[in-house]
């Protein structure tokens, strides 16, 4: 009996799906090499979880695990051969405990879903993203996801108290977590977090939340130069309140305009940086004033040149839809590149990666934005051809780029595939080794994501 029919006869046809699989599942937002899995699993329970593991595990059957497939690495993509584990139909908030401050939720719940939950409750679930109304607590737990206000509360991993997840041989390891305190033994939920499946497949998060703030305060502002930009950040980062510092480059601003309907850019920054700043806090008049004081010293100062305050809903969205829209429509060849580098740097590499790629191509584009407080910018360089052997060069001058600079080849998404050949431009050889050994500890036959990582 093969591990399909295993899976089939075990789970039933509910569940275990073999023909005509959706092409929903056969790629992420990376569009990496789109491949119809073998089968694909949508478990209801965390036993169906483990039956699947234990059945794929006995095979030698190779399993790939999907959340909201919003990953931009290729970490959830099939390979040939492989089976889809999705878990989209566990969903939902399972408690949230008012007096610990917590929230368990199943993986497969989309962030938007869970956010919304807590601030029903009083409570924040404080860490967000661009795709929040897609992807999965299960993923963003799994690549360890960052996001718009890793400058207060850190990344995933800074909100996760506990833990369920299934190993490759279908053992449930439930470490459910809610104290802030808890030193007993190892910390067996970071084998988790960030590991992109290969080492287990959560089904359950116990998050930390905090209390939900009364107002946010967001003004974009016009800094002439990246050292400006900086010195902004820097007065800004005395604010205790502050949750978000983003920054645009020229190309990326304008092209908002151009491409994304509805969206006006409310003030010129011309060969500048526009710098998008939120305070998050109980005192919106405080705030306000607080703003409007830091800007009128800047303007004086000669750090921005022109700002515009958000005076109401509408107006954070419209500043926030600018941020997260994306150059994408009908720029062809337009590759991303989720880097972190030191913050004072980031210009620097942004220049730097402009002049390489422009040395071999011309009329390259690079439209440039990100997390800068965080040392996080995504870097999205087009030379007007989506030819594959040219993206591999891209690659390539890119990420070596960025191992001069001491950086990471990944803030935010992951390896997957697609960062895998350059993942040695950031971790040196003994700790890409001890990835290995602790992968083929966990999964000594290899079905757990291969192919990805390391």
């Amino acid at each position: 009996m093969t591990a399909i029919e295993a899976l089939v006869r075990e789970l039933g046809d509910d569940i275990v799906s073999v023909d005509d699989v959706s092409e929903r599942y056969h790629s992420d937002w990376s569009g990496t090499s789109p491949t119809a899995p073998l089968a694909l699993v949508r478990p209801r329970t965390i036993e169906q979880v483990a039956t699947t593991l234990a059945i794929c595990d006995r095979h030698g059957q190779t399993v790939v695990t999907q959340g909201g497939l919003t990953g931009l690495a290729g970490g959830a993509v099939p390979r040939p051969g492989d089976v889809a584990l999705s878990l989209e139909r566990m969903t939902g908030v399972e408690e949230i405990d008012a007096a610990a401050a917590t929230m368990t939720v199943w993986a497969g719940t989309t962030l938007e879903v869970a956010q919304q939950a807590a601030l029903g409750a009083g409570f924040e679930l404080t860490y967000d993203l661009g795709a929040r109304g897609t992807a999965t607590v299960g993923g963003n737990v799994a690549t360890n996801a960052g996001g718009n206000r890793v400058i207060r509360y850190g990344m995933t991993r800074e909100h996760v108290l506990g833990l369920e997840a299934v190993l490759a041989d279908g053992t449930v390891v439930s470490s459910l977590n809610k104290l802030l305190k808890n030193n007993a033994g190892y910390d067996l939920k970071q084998l988790f977090i960030g590991t992109e499946g290969t080492l287990g497949v959560v089904t359950r998060v116990v998050f930390r939340l905090r209390p939900a703030p009364a107002a946010r305060t967001t003004a974009l502002l016009a800094c002439a130069d990246y050292a400006a930009v900086l010195e902004n950040l820097a007065s800004f980062r005395r604010v205790p309140h502050l949750t978000a510092f983003e920054v645009m480059w020229p190309n990326y601003y304008e092209v908002i305009a151009e491409r994304r309907g509805g969206i006006t850019p409310p003030i010129d920054i011309g060969a500048g940086r526009a710098a998008l700043v939120e305070l998050s806090g109980d005192d919106a008049d405080g705030d306000l004033v607080l703003i409007e004081s830091m800007i009128g010293r800047a303007i004086e100062a000669g750090t921005v040149s022109d700002a515009f305050l958000a005076r109401s809903v509408a107006d954070t969205e419209a500043i926030w839809a600018m941020r997260e829209a994306g150059p994408t429509d009908g720029i062809v060849g337009l590759l991303h590149f989720d880097v972190g580098l030191s913050t004072g740097d980031i210009d620097r590499f942004v220049g730097t990666v402009e002049q390489r790629l422009g040395a071999r191509w011309p009329d390259v584009v690079v439209y440039a934005f990100g997390h800068i407080a965080d040392g996080n910018v995504h870097c999205n360089p087009t030379v007007g051809t989506d030819d594959v052997e040219v993206a591999e060069q891209i690659e390539a001058i890119v990420y070596d780029t960025v191992a001069e600079f001491a950086g990471s080849v990944s803030a935010e998404h992951g390896i997957g595939t697609v960062k895998k050949p350059y993942l040695d431009r950031s971790r040196s050889t003994a700790e890409i080794s001890l990835m290995r050994r602790v992968k083929d500890t966990l999964d000594p036959n290899g079905i757990l994501n291969p192919g990805k990582v390391v």
